[in-house]
C-alpha cells in the first residue's frame, strides 16, 4: 500500500504553517514534506515533527526570490555563487530536520542565455550539490515541471532529467517524478515509472486538470496506485494538491482509491 506524505505547503494552508504539523498528524499522515524551511528555526520546525511524530520527507534548496516569481536559479550562470551558498544553508537545515533528500529547482530559462550554457551551468551546480550531499549522507533530486503552470521552466521531462543526471554522474541524484506534471507534458505514466524507478527517489501527485486531490480529474489514481505498488516503489508519495473543498473534507480518496 502507498504510504502518504501530506505537502503542508499545499495541504491545510488554512492554518498558519508551524500549525500544519498538528493538522496533518491528526489527519493520519506520518510524513511531510514542504517547499522551503527558511523562514523559520530549524529547531522550531523539528519540534513540530518530534511533537507530532512525523517525519520530514523533502523539502528544496532555496530557489531565488519566491515572491518576485522565481522559481529556482540552478540553470542562471550569473547565479552560481548564490546557488552553490544555498547548498549548503539547506544541508544545514536538513542535519537539523532530518530529511533524508533535498529537491533542486532547475529554474526558468533566463532571456538571452543560449541552451548550451543553461545546461552547463545546471549540470556543473548539480554536480556541485550531489557531491555536498553525499558528505552529508543526502540524496539530490530533479524535479521535471510542466510548462502551462511555470511558462519557461527550463526542466520539463523525465528524459530530458535522467539525461541530464547521466551527465552529472553522481550515485545519489535522482529524479522527483510528480504525476501532475509528466500527465501534462508527456503522460504515459505508467509506462514512465516502470522504465525508470531505478532513477526515481520520490513521487508526488495531484489529479489533472485543477491540480486537486486524486479522483478530481482525468487521472485514473485506483490504477496508478496499485501500480506503483506492483513495480516496487517503496518510497514516500507527496501529496501536492490543492484541496478543492478543504484538506479535511477531500481526504476520502485515500481510502476510496488506494486501500
Amino acid at each position: 500500500m502507498p504510504r502518504f506524505a501530506a505537502n503542508l505547503t499545499m495541504l491545510f494552508n488554512e492554518v498558519p504553517f508551524l500549525d500544519r504539523f498538528e493538522h496533518a498528524a491528526k489527519a493520519g499522515f506520518k510524513a511531510v514534506e514542504f517547499l522551503f524551511p527558511y523562514a523559520f528555526e530549524a529547531g522550531e520546525i523539528r519540534q513540530r515533527l518530534d511533537d507530532n511524530g512525523l517525519e520530514l520527507v523533502l523539502h528544496n534548496l532555496p530557489a531565488g526570490d519566491w515572491d518576485a516569481g522565481e522559481r529556482g536559479i540552478a540553470c542562471h550562470p550569473d547565479r552560481v555563487a548564490e546557488f552553490r551558498d544555498g547548498v549548503g544553508k539547506a544541508i544545514g537545515y536538513a542535519k537539523v530536520l532530518g530529511v533524508g533528500q533535498l529537491n533542486c529547482l532547475a529554474g526558468k530559462a533566463p532571456a538571452g542565455v543560449d541552451d548550451a550554457a543553461l545546461r552547463k551551468t545546471l549540470v556543473d551546480n548539480l554536480r556541485y550539490a550531489a557531491g555536498e550531499l553525499k558528505k552529508a549522507g543526502l540524496r539530490l533530486l530533479i524535479e521535471p515541471i510542466n510548462t502551462f503552470d511555470i511558462p519557461g521552466f527550463y526542466l520539463t521531462r523525465t528524459e530530458q532529467a535522467i539525461a541530464i543526471l547521466d551527465e552529472v554522474g553522481a550515485d545519489n541524484a535522482f529524479v522527483q517524478y510528480d504525476i501532475y506534471h509528466a500527465q501534462r507534458m508527456e503522460g504515459e505514466l505508467a509506462a514512465t515509472m516502470q522504465k525508470n524507478l531505478a532513477r526515481i527517489g520520490h513521487i508526488q501527485l495531484a489529479d489533472n486538470p485543477g491540480r486537486n486531490e486524486p479522483g478530481s480529474g482525468e487521472i485514473n489514481y485506483a490504477f496508478v496506485f496499485a501500480h506503483i505498488d506492483r513495480i516496487g516503489y517503496k518510497g514516500w508519495i507527496g501529496c501536492e494538491y490543492k484541496p478543492a473543498a478543504g484538506t479535511e473534507a477531500g481526504l476520502g480518496w485515500r481510502s476510496r482509491l488506494a486501500a
